[in-house]
């Protein structure tokens, strides 16, 4: 079996992704369930609330790509970065699920330098904010900060902005 149901009752098959087995609704859940830093936190910060975060950095353009820039973990889990190093085949299959989210949203195939750069932005403001462990982190050396503080939220708030958000992009590009 490669399939899981998701919170919408669809079937969702890791084997054989397809567009009509994606909902923004699952993506909203999954993310919004899904702590940053893999819990390493002393409080919970979702990764819908950082996507919601990264569409306020970017240009208008690139407002819808930074919000679900994330989305794929709504289905993989967020695996950390090292880690995920070491499992290739993983990385296949989340690539392989990236791209059905990226045709469904209409979105380019690959990261927009802009939103990579936002994600940084968020990173960098992240670990100020909610992640600071009192180290450099190197990849973050001149990488500027947000002004305002970035307050965590609980889940189902997260859940909330990110569906508020996703619409408010969606009516704006029609």
């Amino acid at each position: 079996m490669t399939w899981i149901t998701t919170h919408s009752g669809l079937n969702f098959d890791y084997q054989n992704p397809i567009i009509d087995s994606i909902c923004i609704e699952d993506i909203a859940k999954g993310l919004s369930h899904e702590c940053r830093y893999t819990g390493q936190l002393d409080r919970f910060y979702s990764v819908a609330q950082h996507s919601v975060e990264c569409s306020y950095v970017v240009a208008d353009k690139f407002k819808l790509e930074a919000l679900l820039h994330d989305a794929v973990e709504a289905y993989c889990k967020d695996i950390p970065s090292p880690l995920k190093k070491l499992l290739p085949d993983y990385r296949l299959v989340e690539d392989k699920v990236d791209q059905v989210i990226r045709q469904k949203f209409n979105l380019p195939l690959t990261i927009s330098p802009e939103v990579k750069q936002a994600d940084l932005i968020l990173l960098a403001t992240e670990h100020r904010d909610i992640a600071n462990d009192g180290k450099e982190w190197p990849m973050l050396k001149d990488i500027p900060l947000l002004e305002r503080k970035i307050e965590p939220v609980p889940s189902g708030v997260a859940y909330n902005r990110f569906m508020r958000r996703f619409y408010e992009l969606i009516k704006q590009e029609m």
